[in-house]
């Protein structure tokens, strides 16, 4: 499996939460936009958006909208929507998220999750839940220190889950519930 890094931190949110806002929570506090990960259910809004952009209406309100997300999406590390699409800027990213991979029980956000380091078990149990919720946010950290403080800001920007992740596999993460 390949790993991001040791460390990392990840938060889950309802679908009407202000994206932007965590993000700049996140840069406010020195973490850089191509260290962040955001895993998007099919279902969410901002989905839709991307679903629908059309470069023919450039000149509508809405196709405006959607080029500024995918701008904006753009500028992080990655953004996944399965089955609708994926923006990588991120070398380390798209390294763990498409480099093939020997998940064939796994498909979905579950098979991206692995990808990002979570074990067989948590990618299924958070690819459920995100059906659910509607966007996991990750930040890959060089360090525990950044990760616990990655996983705090996470959680005081409203995460109803937030955790720091240690090891290769984060296979024994324990979920800080918030």
């Amino acid at each position: 499996m390949i790993t991001l890094s040791e460390s990392a931190a990840y938060g889950t949110y309802p679908r009407e939460t202000a994206l932007p806002d965590i993000v700049c929570s996140l840069n406010r506090a020195g973490f850089e936009n191509e260290d962040i990960c955001m895993v998007l259910s099919p279902g969410h809004p901002l989905a839709t958006v991307v679903r629908d952009a059309r470069i023919v209406d450039a000149n509508t309100k809405e196709s405006s909208f959607g080029a500024r997300m995918i701008g904006w999406f753009s500028e992080l590390g990655a953004v996944v929507i399965p089955t609708v699409g994926f923006f990588i800027r991120s070398q380390a990213f798209f390294r763990a998220l498409m480099i093939e991979q020997d998940f064939s029980s796994l498909c979905g956000e579950s098979r991206t999750l692995a990808g990002l380091g979570f074990s067989h078990d948590e990618a299924r149990r958070l690819g459920r839940e995100l059906g659910e919720v509607g966007v996991l946010v990750y930040v890959a950290c060089p360090e525990r220190g950044r990760a616990d403080r990655a996983s705090d800001l996470l959680r005081r920007a409203g995460a109803r889950e937030a955790a720091s992740l240690q090891g290769p596999s984060f296979a024994h993460a324990a979920a800080a519930v918030a």
